[in-house]
């Protein structure tokens, strides 16, 4: 399919921002959106680049009445070359696909997807900041846009990419966050969507997350929702403990997402040979390690954040110190390696990166 363009007008271009220091994470947009309609017997069709926009769909529509939305996130980085690289995009647009077979929803032309998101990037990318840390955020979307009140899979969809440049996710920074372990709402079951990036989701978790704040917590640490006793991920990340020399996460059971940064950290530990196991972790387990000494590294993995160090966690109003509250030595060494593969200051052995530009 051929991807039309329709570039902004000259009045319609927006202020960049001036200082990249001052990014936040999620509030300013570029000039340019693309956009892909499908129809049930016809497929995806009218894949356009137009000006950033509202959008435009009936009150109807069974996004807003059923939840049929899904999102990905990723990123385009700026090299010491100039050049504008992608990490692991496809499997991006891999997960959103695995995600639509489980909402009963459309799923996307992985080709046209990936050529539309580029030329976008491409159109846009003076946007890309260029600091240290900084990037261009990438918000593909899926929604439901038949009118129609009934439950059933929707026969119209509409899926949109939209970007814009970034600084760190967390305020802290590379700073080790304190996390709230939940264990009276739960995010997900398996069995559920927990393992997709469905929106319902997401407001599953908020009221925890204001819970959490209201403890001084950056983030909620989500347990099994059927005995709240084993750990599963965090908000917006997975979730590793380093016990004496192993590296734990959760496994993937359904509940939780398939990270994809997971993905990546769980393949470097193992080239360094160091031991990881996806495997379930109690609570009880880890405050006795902590309690012990044993417990070396606590750290969140994910797109917005590469990775987070945990300085502090919460369980039944008790306080558990990580690390000293400093960040742990796997945790430095991953993002350091990762980050410098993603903004290609060195070489990529995993075939992960992407040139664009």
């Amino acid at each position: 399919m051929e991807i039309m363009v329709t570039p902004s007008r000259e009045d319609q271009l927006k202020e960049k921002p001036e200082d990249d220091s001052r990014l936040g994470f999620g509030d300013i947009f570029t000039d340019h959106m693309f956009l892909m309609d499908y129809q049930t017997g016809r497929g995806w069709f009218n894949p356009r680049i137009e000006p950033y926009h509202h959008l435009a769909i009936d009150p109807a529509a069974m996004a807003l009445h059923y939840g049929q939305e899904l999102f990905e996130g990723l990123k385009a980085y700026r090299g010491p070359d100039n050049g504008i690289y992608l990490f692991r995009a496809r499997d991006n647009f891999e997960r959103l696909n695995k995600g639509a077979r489980r909402l009963a929803m459309a799923e996307v032309d992985i080709g046209v997807a990936m050529e539309g998101m580029k030329k976008l990037i491409l159109l846009d990318q003076e946007w890309i900041p260029r600091s240290p840390g900084t990037s261009l955020y990438i918000r593909p979307t899926l929604i439901a846009t038949e009118a129609h009140l009934g439950v059933r899979p929707a026969h119209e969809y509409l899926f949109f990419i939209i970007l814009g440049p970034v600084g760190a996710y967390y305020k802290e920074g590379l700073n080790p966050v304190k996390i709230c372990a939940e264990d009276q709402y739960v995010r997900a079951a398996v069995g559920g969507t927990g393992n997709t990036k469905s929106a319902g989701n997401y407001a599953a978790s908020l009221l925890a997350a204001e819970k959490a704040y209201k403890k001084g917590c950056t983030q909620v640490l989500w347990l099994d929702a059927r005995e709240r006793k084993y750990v599963e991920e965090v908000g917006t990340m997975n979730m590793f403990f380093v016990i004496e020399d192993e590296v734990i996460t959760a496994p993937l059971t359904g509940s939780i997402l398939p990270g994809i940064t997971r993905d990546s950290v769980i393949r470097m530990i193992k080239d360094w040979g160091i031991k990881v196991s996806e495997r379930a972790l109690s609570m009880d387990e880890i405050i006795a390690a902590a309690k012990d000494g044993r417990l070396r590294e606590a750290f969140g993995t994910g797109t917005a954040t590469v990775i987070s160090p945990v300085g502090q966690i919460l369980y039944k109003d008790e306080e558990y110190v990580v690390a000293g509250g400093e960040m742990g030595e796997i945790s430095q060494r991953l993002y350091r390696e990762i980050m410098a593969i993603q903004y290609a200051r060195k070489e990529d052995p995993y075939g992960w990166i992407e040139r664009i530009g």
